[in-house]
């Protein structure tokens, strides 16, 4: 069986901490129109120089889903 190459290993998570990756979740678990779970969760794996770069865009975001929700 051949190892994978640490090299791209490496490459790959460099472009991760450099880019950054969000994982957004949202989960609703209702049976017979009874909410039982509600699971909900956002991952940022990101360099700390690329999360406070976006830090500021993100709190915008969030802003600005407070603000629609409290208007409904």
């Amino acid at each position: 069986m051949a190892q994978p190459d640490s090299s791209s290993l490496a490459e790959v998570l460099d472009r991760v901490l450099d880019k950054g990756v969000v994982v957004d979740v949202y989960a609703r678990l209702s049976l017979v129109g009874i909410e039982i779970l509600t699971v909900e969760a956002r991952v940022v794996a990101a360099s700390v120089d690329t999360f406070l770069h976006y830090a500021e865009e993100i709190a915008k975001i969030e802003q600005a889903e407070l603000t629609a929700g409290a208007e409904a």
